[in-house]
């Protein structure tokens, strides 16, 4: 709390700053830009970012430099998204599990029409149960129903095709 406290004191502060300094790098040319570039990150500009990248990242490396960059957590949660094959990739499989856990409360009736017959399922506080039995997963539930394999979410409309695209 007192870093973000912190960062609006700072922010009146150094608000016109920033402005000044934005509007400065949108006034410069091309070789202007590459310049400060040159002077803030000391190495050359990539030659393949246009104008409007370079004024958009000098920006960003001003403001960081008044208000503070980001804080440590941010950055690895970035890295790991950088590094990440899809943004639901980057999210730890134990935080994806507990979301998707924590959307069905128990006591939920889950019903679903397979070949003329209709089940319901009761999610429970750990697991569900269908007539009478308890399974660990909606997968293992909709494999005794069908006698195939299935994204038991999926199968009782929890997850739409996209979702579930996305996921892979």
């Amino acid at each position: 709390m007192p870093k973000v406290i912190g960062a609006m004191r700072q922010s009146a502060m150094g608000g016109d700053h920033i402005s000044a300094g934005v509007a400065q790098f949108r006034d410069l040319g091309l070789e202007g830009l590459r310049a400060r570039w040159r002077a803030a990150f000391r190495r050359e500009a990539p030659a393949h970012l246009p104008r409007h990248l370079l004024v958009a990242m000098l920006a960003y490396q001003l403001q960081a430099e008044t208000l503070g960059d980001l804080d440590a957590e941010t950055e690895r949660f970035l890295a790991r998204m950088d590094r990440a094959s899809s943004p639901d990739a980057a999210i730890p499989i134990t935080q994806a599990f507990e979301q998707r856990q924590r959307k069905l409360a128990p006591g939920t009736l889950l019903t679903r029409e397979w070949n003329g017959q209709h089940y319901r399922v009761m999610v429970l506080e750990e697991g569900f149960a269908l007539e009478g039995r308890t399974y660990r997963s909606l997968s293992e539930i909709a494999k005794a129903i069908t006698g195939t394999r299935w994204n038991g979410p999926r199968f009782f409309g929890l997850r739409d095709k996209k979702q579930a695209e996305a996921a892979k």
